[in-house]
C-alpha cells in the first residue's frame, strides 16, 4: 500500500524528514525567540526608569542580532559540532547548504532547524545576562562582550551538557531544557559581570521605579507563554513527554507566582505586581532542567520551593551578605536565575522519574538516569545517589567556568573600552547614549495625580499654557 501524496520522499522531503516534528521544531523555536524579541526587549524597557528605557531594550535587540550572527559563524559548530578538545567542539560555519539539509544530530528534521532551535537558546542566555547590568553599562563595551562571552563561555557549558559528546553527557547529567545552560549560566556570569562593570548611579540605586508596569506585564507575559516552546521543544518531537513538560512548566510557574505572592502579602502587607513577576520567572527557571522528567505533583513541590526559596535569598539573605549588597543586580538575576537554575537542578535529582527519563533520553538502562527519591524507593541507593553528585557536579562546572570566564572577557574589555558609563551619561541616561528618549514626556516614573495633589506642591509646576499654545516640559 503506498503512501498518501503528501507524505511520500521527495527530494524536498527526504525519508527521514518528519513533517509533524519539524513543524513544531521551527514553532518551538520561534516561541522562544518571541521570549526575546518583543518579550524581554519590552520587559526590560518598562521595568527600569523612564531615562533607561530605550538603553535598556536595545541591549536585548542588539544581543539577539549579534548572537545569530556568531551563532552560524562558529558558536553552534563549537556548541554541538565535532570534538575540538575535551569542552568544546571545532569551529567552524553553519551556512553551507549541504549541511543545513542534512539531519541533525538527533531527531527527525534538518540541521538548519536544529541551528534555528538552539541559536533562539544562546540568544536569551546572553539577554538575561544584560538584565544584570541594565543602567550603567557602556553600550560599546556590552557590543564586545556579546560575541565573546558567547564563543568563550556559552559553548563550552552547551558541548559539555547538551551534546552528546559532552563530558557531563556521558556522565548522565540531566538538564533538560537549559536550567544549567542558560539560567545558572546567565545568573552567574550576569552577577559576575555586574561586579566588574560596577553599580548603577547612587540615585537610580535608590530609586528605580518601573516606568511602566503594565508594559512590564504585557513582556512578562510573552516570557511565561513563551516558555511552551522553551521546554515543549527539547524532546526534538511531537510526544507525549513534549506535552508532559508543557504542561508541568506552567503548573510549576503557576504555583511559583502564587508562593511569592502569599508571602508578599504575609511579610510585607501588599500583594506586589513585580514581586508576582519575579515568581514566575523562578518558577519557570527551576522547572526548565525538570520539565519532562518529572511527575505533575513533583512539579507543583518544585514550584512552592522556587517560589519561597529564591524569596528568602532576595528579600532577607541579600539584605545581610556583604557581597550580595555590594554587588548592583539590577534585575536581581542572581536570586531569579543562579539560585532558582541550582534549585531546578538539585531538586531534578532528586525527582526524576526513570521511567519518563527512559522516553526522553531513548536508553534502556533506567539506572541511567534515576532521581535520589526514586533510588530511595527503589532500594537503588548507588544509582539515585550517583545522579544527585552529577547534578552537584554540573552546578559546581558552570559557576566556575563562568566566574572565571566572565571575569577574564570583562578585564579584556576594559583595555579597549570602559565598561561603565561616565557620570554625566549616568545623570541623563538615553538621551547622552543614543541620542533618543522612549517617551516625550516629563517626569522619571513619580506619580502626578493633579497640580493640587501633587506632594511637590503646586507651584513646583510650569503653569498652564494659553489656549493654542503647546506646553514644553
Amino acid at each position: 500500500m503506498s503512501l498518501p501524496l503528501n507524505l511520500q520522499p521527495d527530494e524536498s522531503s527526504p525519508e527521514w524528514l518528519n513533517k509533524g516534528d519539524n513543524a513544531w521544531q521551527l514553532t518551538a523555536a520561534t516561541l522562544v525567540g518571541l521570549q526575546s524579541v518583543p518579550g524581554l526587549v519590552i520587559l526590560y524597557g518598562s521595568i527600569v526608569k523612564k531615562k533607561w528605557a530605550v538603553n535598556s531594550a536595545f541591549m536585548a535587540l542588539y544581543a539577539f542580532a549579534a548572537v545569530l550572527i556568531c551563532w552560524v559563524g562558529w558558536g553552534y559548530q563549537m556548541s554541538f559540532g565535532k570534538e575540538f578538545i575535551k569542552f568544546l567542539g571545532r569551529p567552524d560555519v553553519s551556512l553551507d547548504e549541504k549541511f543545513l539539509l542534512d539531519r541533525a544530530f538527533l531527531g527527525y528534521f534538518p540541521n538548519a532547524t536544529m541551528i534555528y532551535f538552539q541559536f533562539v537558546f544562546a540568544a536569551i542566555t546572553l539577554i538575561l545576562i544584560a538584565g544584570a547590568l541594565l543602567g550603567r553599562m557602556n553600550f560599546h563595551a556590552w557590543m564586545a562582550f556579546v560575541p565573546l562571552w558567547l564563543t568563550f563561555s556559552y559553548t563550552v557549558v552547551a558541548y559539555s551538557i547538551w551534546c552528546p559528546g559532552g563530558w557531563l553527557a556521558k556522565k548522565g547529567i540531566i538538564d533538560y531544557s537549559g536550567g544549567y545552560v542558560i539560567h545558572l549560566s546567565s545568573g552567574v556570569a550576569g552577577f559576575t559581570a555586574a561586579y566588574w562593570v560596577g553599580p548603577r548611579a547612587t540615585k537610580d540605586r535608590e530609586r528605580f521605579p518601573p516606568n511602566n508596569i503594565l508594559l512590564m506585564l504585557a513582556g512578562a507575559g510573552l516570557l511565561w507563554m513563551g516558555w511552551t516552546g522553551f521546554n515543549g521543544g527539547d524532546p526534538y518531537a511531537v510526544s507525549i513527554d513534549a506535552s508532559l513538560a508543557v504542561l508541568n512548566t506552567h503548573v510549576c510557574t503557576a504555583t511559583s507566582l502564587l508562593t511569592w505572592l502569599l508571602l508578599d502579602i504575609l511579610f510585607f502587607g501588599k500583594p506586589s505586581v513585580i514581586g508576582a513577576t519575579q515568581g514566575m520567572i523562578t518558577g519557570l527557571v527551576c522547572i526548565t532542567p525538570a520539565a519532562g522528567v518529572v511527575q505533575g505533583w513533583a512539579a507543583i513541590l518544585m514550584g512552592i520551593m522556587s517560589g519561597s526559596i529564591p524569596w528568602y535569598t532576595m528579600m532577607v539573605l541579600h539584605k545581610k551578605i556583604w557581597l550580595l549588597k555590594q554587588i548592583d543586580d539590577t534585575m536581581a538575576v542572581f536570586h531569579t536565575h543562579a539560585v532558582a537554575g541550582s534549585l531546578g537542578g538539585i531538586l531534578t535529582g532528586f525527582f526524576a522519574n526513570p521511567k519518563l527519563n527512559r522516553i526522553f533520553y531513548l536508553v534502556e538502562d533506567w539506572q541511567h538516569y534515576i532521581g535520589l527519591g526514586y533510588g530511595l524507593q527503589s532500594g537503588r541507593f548507588a544509582a539515585g545517589f550517583k545522579q544527585m553528585g552529577i547534578q552537584l557536579l554540573g552546578i559546581v562546572f558552570v559557576i566556575t567556568w563562568n566566574v572565571l570566564m566572565t571575569s577574564l572577557i570583562c578585564l579584556l574589555i576594559r583595555v579597549v573600552v570602559p565598561l561603565r558609563l561616565t557620570d554625566d551619561e549616568l545623570q541623563t541616561g538615553d538621551d547622552a547614549i543614543h541620542g533618543e528618549e522612549a517617551y516625550a514626556l516629563w517626569g522619571d516614573g513619580e506619580k502626578y495625580e493633579s497640580r493640587i495633589n501633587s506632594i511637590y506642591g503646586a507651584e513646583e509646576f510650569p503653569p498652564p499654557a494659553p489656549k493654542g499654545e503647546v506646553q514644553m516640559a
